[in-house]
């Protein structure tokens, strides 16, 4: 029985409800393109502009409030059959050229037209934000083992100059996420602001030393062409350089914003996944291995729609190649108030995600500091100001899992 007919007979009698609405992942992205062409096509309104970036930080958090969330797991029979369907590859694949697209169209819009600076601001926002759902899709393709879904990671990830993102999140952020070694787990304590200071060159230099490492292993210079984080460089150079080319030198700010503002889209991702949450330190140095409650979780509907199921954060650590459609929910998990546009928009104002999230981090982990990821700087006020004993007993990796 093939994939596709396996789904027609329901999957061994499991139905994916949410099949057809994983092409909101396509759309969502999409609509970073619709602004200028309704400016250019319809009439040239600024408002087009901001609807792109409307609809991320008010639409998307209302619909996810209204909508509410989704508890269901597929059947573990049901798995091998629902990953082998090519459908949910062919979805990923589609949102490639959405994001070249869209990346040209509005960088030849921003050279070829005179705007506002509001005008201006509003494409930077909403092509960075669609560099942000690129980003989600490297993360997606760039954990499978298959070369096409490896090479469009990278074709992806090169738009917004952030190849190095392939070989950091695989090999370093899952290695140490959810503990002080990692750059991408925001502390207790750490404001968005001072989190992307952290993160955004501690991940590139982390990338830089792994593949390093593994070149030396393979006796390989570090300049090698099989350099992963040299390989989508080189497109984004070859892209950057043939658009100044085409639009001139003052187009050259704008795209490095864009880029910017893309970076920390992820940087906003990071900082809401792990917020606080530490992984326990063994007696032979080891961290516990990552589990499900090493992870923030989301199970908000549209949200999830739009981003490929990032949002079961917590299964997507557990098991890092499982596909987005598999993703599954288990009980008692740290889960946010919203989905991550919702989440990105508290983060803005640290005092309110603090009074919201550290309550929230304090119950999931049962009040053990033993258990949290604390900002050094502040660890005694913390303490303090939430009355933590520093004799609270760590609960054991094989507890906490039960």
């Amino acid at each position: 029985m093939t994939a596709l007919s396996a789904h027609d007979n329901g999957l061994a009698g499991y139905v994916d409800r949410k099949r057809r609405l994983w092409l909101f992942s396509l759309m969502v992205p999409g609509l970073a393109l619709v602004g200028p062409l309704l400016y250019m096509l319809v009439s040239p309104q600024i408002i087009w502009l901001w609807l792109s970036t409307l609809f991320g930080y008010v639409v998307i958090p209302m619909l996810d409030g209204v909508l509410g969330e989704d508890l269901s797991n597929p059947p573990e029979e049901a798995v091998p059959a629902l990953e082998a369907d090519p459908y949910y590859r062919y979805v990923t694949y589609a949102l490639v050229p959405i994001l070249w697209l869209s990346f040209l169209v509005n960088i030849i819009f921003l050279g070829t037209h005179e705007l506002p600076w509001y005008g201006t601001l509003a494409v930077i926002l909403a092509t960075g934000g669609s560099l942000g759902f690129g980003l989600n899709l490297g993360h997606e393709m760039g954990h499978k083992k298959t070369a096409l879904e490896r090479w469009l990671a990278k074709i992806t990830l090169a738009l917004g100059c952030y190849g190095h993102f392939f070989v950091e999140h695989n090999r370093g952020h899952h290695r140490d996420v959810a503990t002080p070694e990692d750059p991408a787990s925001a502390r207790m304590g750490e404001s968005i602001y001072r989190f992307v200071f952290r993160e955004m060159p501690g991940a590139f230099f982390r990338a830089w030393d792994l593949e390093a490492q593994r070149l030396e292993r393979c006796g390989k210079s570090v300049w090698s062409l099989e350099n992963e984080i040299l390989q989508p460089g080189l497109i984004s150079a070859v892209l950057y350089i043939g658009l100044i080319a085409w639009l001139g030198i003052e187009i050259l700010p704008v795209m490095l914003l864009i880029a910017f503002w893309g970076a920390f889209q992820l940087t906003q991702a990071n900082y809401i996944e792990h917020y606080g949450l530490l992984r326990i330190k063994q007696p032979n140095g080891r961290y516990e291995r990552c589990q499900p409650h090493h992870s923030w979780n989301s199970n908000h509907l549209f949200s999830n729609w739009a981003l490929f199921h990032l949002q079961r954060h917590s299964d997507h650590h557990a098991h890092p190649t499982r596909r987005y459609q598999s993703l599954r929910d288990f009980p008692d998990l740290p889960r946010l108030p919203n989905g991550y546009f919702g989440m990105y928009l508290l983060a803005y104002f640290p005092r309110l995600w603090f009074k919201v999230m550290d309550a929230r981090l304090l119950a999931a982990v049962d009040r053990d500091p033993a258990r949290i990821n604390f900002l050094p700087a502040k660890r005694e006020m913390l303490m303090r100001r939430y009355g933590l004993s520093p004799e609270a007993p760590a609960q054991g990796c094989a507890e906490a899992a039960a």
